[in-house]
């Protein structure tokens, strides 16, 4: 009896630490999933703002191009964010309080990207719309450089290397000093300062946070 109690509590002992990974790596992945559906949403709102002309000519279409162009840019930035979050998750272990409420944060400004989509694109690039547009960037560039931060903080130096982390802490800098000019350049010249946002936009094409090779 007792070298059965024994054995119990060896195979015990070698479970929990399994359970506790799968149900780590399970509340990393049901993370993941809430914030993939969050950005399906907002894809899918920003559609439904896109209305087809009543004339049928391809001129009708010509008028819309404030619409097309807001539109464009948006499910640039999202697809953007996607993709920087996609790389972001792979290196989150077991989720602290203080990154879920991060991400929720993040979550929160990027949707409020139709509404300012929306905006931009009903005043024609109006100034008042498109600094709050480029504000927004900017809300949206904070939030996800904190995220970013508290991700790769729990991050070991055998996933993301220093050069890799300097790299991004640049990027994200300058990323958000262009999304800030657009904003103050809006004021006096709001097509300008949309321009600013997209070239800004570039330098997020590609994800610089990426596993380290061995």
């Amino acid at each position: 009896m007792v070298g059965m109690v024994q054995a119990s509590l060896r195979l015990d002992a070698l479970l929990t630490p399994r359970s506790a990974m799968r149900e780590e790596k399970a509340t990393a992945d049901r993370l993941a999933a809430f914030s993939d559906a969050v950005f399906a949403v907002i894809v899918t709102v920003m559609v439904l703002e896109l209305k087809a002309p009543d004339q049928p000519v391809f001129s009708a279409i010509w008028p819309l191009w404030p619409t097309a162009v807001s539109y464009v840019v948006s499910y640039l930035f999202i697809a953007i964010i996607w993709i920087n979050h996609h790389y972001l998750m792979r290196f989150v272990g077991p989720p602290t309080l203080r990154l879920m409420w991060v991400n929720f944060a993040h979550l929160f400004l990027v949707s409020l990207l139709p509404f300012a989509t929306a905006w931009v694109a009903r005043t024609r690039l109006g100034s008042s719309p498109v600094v709050f547009y480029a504000g927004l960037f900017v809300c949206v560039d904070i939030a996800y450089n904190v995220f970013e931060h508290e991700v790769l903080a729990h991050a070991s130096a055998a996933q993301v290397s220093t050069h890799t982390r300097h790299i991004a802490r640049r990027r994200s800098l300058v990323v958000l000093a262009g999304f800030t000019t657009a904003m103050l350049v809006a004021i006096v010249a709001p097509r300008v300062g949309f321009g600013l946002i997209c070239a800004a936009l570039l330098l997020h094409l590609r994800p610089e946070v990426r596993a380290s090779r061995l």
